[in-house]
């Protein structure tokens, strides 16, 4: 074979290799930055481990309610966003106060971020109407751009807390939305609606290690 012909064929090959091998390929990088959470026992799954596609499909199903300012709030209303979940009372004594305090630190850390939102849903919907959502928001100073207090259909809101938030001290037992739903519990849901994080509300180390977690969902 002439040396050109060769150089040629070399030359070729070279090229093929190069535009078919695996790093040239469109990849999709798996976020490894924190867990999934797909159950009541909150058993965390890595995307970089876990090969299990059924560990990393359960998301926030689509809701309809109404915050302090009377205005509609869907699932919707939060694309795109991370947001952090959490369930409280207006008439609640101590839990929810210091519940609401430590949320409020989250608060005031990401105040100027749109990326970023608080859902505080009410679990005594019947009483807590906006008019007082909107009397406790200006009490503790929450602020309606980046904070939601809602309420709405009770039965709505405690199928949404047991079935897709998991968020009750008591899962795993049948109830219906007559048996009072509480819980400490805060919960970090990323921009595609799946739950990456869960720590208890009145701990102000665990709300620290919550806006931590924050930071990692917004790097790109």
């Amino acid at each position: 074979m002439p040396v050109v012909q060769s150089f040629l064929v070399g030359l070729l090959s070279l090229v093929f290799l190069f535009c078919h091998s695996p790093s040239n390929q469109p990849t999709i990088a798996a976020d490894t930055s924190l867990p999934y959470y797909s159950d009541p026992g909150f058993t965390p799954h890595w995307k970089n481990t876990d090969t299990n596609p059924a560990f990393f499909q359960h998301h926030i199903a689509p809701f309809r309610l109404v915050n302090q300012l009377g205005d509609t709030i869907t699932e919707k209303s939060l694309t795109g966003k991370i947001y952090v979940a959490g369930f409280f009372f207006t008439a609640c004594p101590g839990i929810c106060r210091n519940l609401t305090l430590q949320l409020k630190r989250v608060q005031e850390q990401f105040l100027q971020d749109n990326r970023i939102m608080l859902v505080s849903y009410s679990v005594t919907p019947e009483t807590d109407q906006p008019d007082k959502l909107l009397q406790y928001a200006n009490t503790y100073g929450v602020n309606s751009k980046r904070w939601w207090l809602v309420t709405g259909n009770r039965d709505s809101i405690y199928q949404l807390a047991r079935r897709d938030y998991f968020a009750d001290e008591d899962m795993g037992m049948q109830k219906t939305s007559k048996d009072f739903l509480h819980t400490e519990n805060l919960l970090l849901i990323d921009q595609n609606r799946a739950i990456r994080g869960i720590y208890k509300g009145t701990s102000a180390a665990e709300v620290d290690l919550l806006m931590k977690d924050i930071q990692k969902l917004l790097q790109p």
